[in-house]
């Protein structure tokens, strides 16, 4: 799963997020990811994270496997 792919279902999920997503190793596997968004408000850290994995359709743990998150309300 490339950075675009991961971008893109973050951003149907959350159309108004900022994203910024690195390759940790180098190997398509290893994701960081920071998302700044106004859906975050209110949601604690553990709800914020599991509306990203949510918006990743089940991806995680299969296609991807490891993305560090980091969410910020907007």
């Amino acid at each position: 799963m490339d950075l675009k792919e991961i971008e893109k279902l973050i951003k149907e999920a959350m159309p108004d997020a900022k994203i910024e997503i690195q390759d940790l190793a180098g190997d398509g596997n290893h994701y960081s990811a920071t998302i700044t968004s106004f859906s975050f408000s209110g949601k604690s850290k553990i709800e914020q994270h599991k509306m990203v994995y949510n918006s990743l359709k089940g991806k995680m743990g299969n296609e991807l496997h490891a993305l560090a998150i980091k969410t910020k309300e907007q």
